[in-house]
């Protein structure tokens, strides 16, 4: 989970500070960046899960067992982008808020504004997905393992 965590907001802000620039009244590429974010991720996280955390589940097919990690995963997607897309503005005017009322002028442009919500709202989706993800595959996808 922890290297996940890294694979996930590592792309995120590596992306949004290269090829996918928050813009301002523009979802899309904050959507964009949190997917392959996401996906990265949850590629990481399946193959330390089945080589590391569960080696006993290799006596599944890799094909079944990826299926239903992707299946489980692609649910906690939607929760993930529904909770990032609804709360990366309010948070980040909340973030710019906070910081420019310690250190003016810490937050200057809509697109760092909005990076900054991204962030935190990423922050509590992934909270909230992980116990999703984690109990859906440990009792669905790893339920052969004691």
């Amino acid at each position: 989970g922890g290297i996940g965590f890294v694979v996930d907001f590592g792309t995120l802000n590596l992306l949004q500070s290269t090829i996918l620039k928050p813009v301002p009244d523009s979802p899309l590429p904050i959507i964009l960046a949190t997917t392959i974010a996401f996906t990265s991720a949850i590629t990481s996280n399946f193959i330390w899960n089945r080589y590391w955390t569960y080696p006993d589940s290799r006596s599944r097919s890799v094909a079944k067992q990826v299926t239903q990690f992707f299946v489980v995963n692609i649910a906690g997607w939607f929760f993930r982008l529904a909770i990032v897309t609804l709360l990366y503005s309010p948070f980040g005017a909340l973030a710019a808020e906070t910081l420019n009322s310690l250190q003016p002028g810490t937050v200057t442009t809509a697109a760092f504004q909005d990076q900054l919500g991204t962030n935190m709202a990423q922050a509590l989706a992934v909270v909230i997905v992980m116990f999703w993800n984690f109990f859906v595959n440990r009792y669905w996808t790893y339920n052969d393992v004691e």
